[in-house]
């Protein structure tokens, strides 16, 4: 991290980077902090990347958790990997009131070979089924995980083999797990040596999928499959990149609670921008070919909770048409301990920033911004990086436009009005743009009364980076708790 005397500018970084990066790899990053030139804010800041100057716009921005108060800054970088590298030189250049000072070193990132997720010592699985399922555990309830696994077995198509992430369960969880598999060699178990959340381990599902598997299929650890699943995707996936199907909603008890997904929402499989606003295909219910996957890894750390369905959709959409079986294929059990509970319960632990003095309006407002709207830029920049090739022209305008929404009034009058599209039937966002839209509303407001001469500290908008309980969709969580 940056440093130094009081009338030399300084930067610190606050945000955390990637531990390692991918060879090869391309993706945006997040970078925030605070820049100061002595006692006062920067005029100017800089990112070099491997030397490679990528500006920060947004500094000497107000913080209200830090003493400087005027000197936050943040941005989104995009990195690209080369061959035959082994770190990543990530610098700060400041401009302070004597001129541009000399480079400050912020971190260096360790590039490493794709990794393969690692194992427990477990045999593998042996190589040649043609469908890879890559199935993430943690503290898996037994009885559900035990459907799950009969739910696989009992699979019409048989070519396939079954790869079990588990994220660091407790000993006696992990046990029944392997109880589970048994001698089963279709099965394969590799236990994370220390907990990485769903997004991850999700992620680190996909790089256990053995290499002449050409066709990946996710699976959560507490539904049921029904049993023409696997057959009736391959047959439908033709040359698409990805095929997913509808889902029946029911209790741990099995209980019939809905037949369909779609009701209050419509499914999208065509529009990227949409897509970019809220996922509509289901990780559990889909089959994707192996090259989505690999363009899709690694996944991008964005701020705010991830999900690992979304990316993958959204890098299959960019890749091509998507198919669908307009039926249910597996049953979506529904019970306290499902993955977005525990989402909420691991946020609930993050510590709180202070308050400010902004009321709870502007709070949510600030939330939409960094955890609405900027993840979904930095989704934007990593597949403009890896789907260049396989973009259509339409496509590319639209995250392009997203990408320019938080700076072009055209692009953002595009990106608010189309909720406007409800009253077509594409209900597929719920109008989610307008609950991101307010977040790029309060960023101009953020900026221009902090570029306001002699603007009371009072009246200054905090931004530091919010609580990640401060932003939900609320029209989609809505729409989800009638699920």
């Amino acid at each position: 991290m940056g440093g130094g005397r009081a009338a030399t500018p300084w930067v610190r970084l606050e945000s955390p980077l990637p531990t390692t990066l991918a060879a090869g790899s391309a993706s945006a990053l997040f970078f925030s902090g605070t820049a100061m030139d002595g006692d006062r804010p920067v005029r100017g800041l800089t990112l070099l990347i491997d030397g490679a100057a990528q500006p920060v716009t947004r500094i000497a921005m107000p913080r209200f958790d830090v003493p400087e108060r005027r000197g936050g800054f943040w941005t989104t970088a995009t990195v690209r990997v080369p061959a035959g590298v082994t770190e990543v030189l990530v610098q700060a250049q400041a401009i302070g009131r004597d001129g541009p000072n000399a480079p400050i070193e912020l971190a260096r990132v360790q590039v490493v070979a794709a990794p393969d997720g690692g194992g427990d010592g477990r045999p593998r699985t042996p190589p040649g089924a043609s469908i890879a399922i890559c199935m993430a555990t943690h503290q898996p309830d037994p009885a559900l995980l035990r459907a799950q696994i009969e739910s696989i077995r009992a699979q019409t198509d048989g070519d396939w083999t079954c790869l079990i992430s588990d994220d660091c369960s407790e000993p006696d969880r992990y046990a029944e797990i392997v109880r589970l598999v048994g001698d089963d060699r279709r099965f394969s178990i590799s236990r994370a040596p220390e907990w990485i959340g769903f997004y991850r381990n999700f992620e680190r599902a996909l790089r256990l999928a053995p290499p002449d598997a050409r066709l990946i299929a996710l699976s959560d650890q507490d539904d049921v499959w029904h049993p023409d699943k696997l057959a009736t995707l391959r047959a439908s996936i033709g040359d698409a990149p990805l095929v997913y199907s509808d889902l029946r909603l029911v209790d741990r008890d099995g209980r019939v609670l809905r037949e369909t997904m779609w009701v209050g929402r419509s499914n999208n499989r065509t529009s990227l921008a949409s897509m970019l606003v809220a996922n509509t295909v289901t990780g559990a219910a889909s089959l994707i070919r192996r090259d989505v996957v690999e363009r899709a890894l690694p996944f991008p750390d964005c701020p705010g909770i991830e999900f690992h369905d979304h990316w993958l959709a959204l890098v299959a959409l960019a890749s091509g048409p998507l198919r669908y079986v307009d039926r249910p294929l597996y049953d979506y059990v529904q019970h306290p301990d499902a993955i977005l509970g525990r989402v909420v319960g691991a946020d609930a632990s993050q510590p709180r920033r202070r308050r400010g003095l902004r009321a709870p309006r502007m709070r949510a407002w600030r939330g939409a911004y960094f955890l609405g709207y900027l993840p979904g830029q930095m989704r934007a920049q990593t597949l403009l990086l890896r789907c260049g090739d396989t973009l259509t022209p339409a496509d590319r305008r639209a995250l392009e436009r997203y990408l320019r929404a938080d700076r072009s009034p055209r692009a953002f009058l595009w990106f608010v009005t189309r909720p406007l599209r409800m009253l077509l039937g594409r209900t597929e966002t719920r109008g989610g743009e307008s609950e991101l839209a307010i977040g790029i509303v309060w960023e101009w407001l953020a900026t221009l009364v902090s570029r306001a001469p002699g603007w009371p500290d009072r009246y200054l908008l905090d931004t530091s980076f919010p609580d990640q309980l401060s932003f939900a969709q609320k029209r989609l969580g809505r729409w989800r708790r009638r699920l």
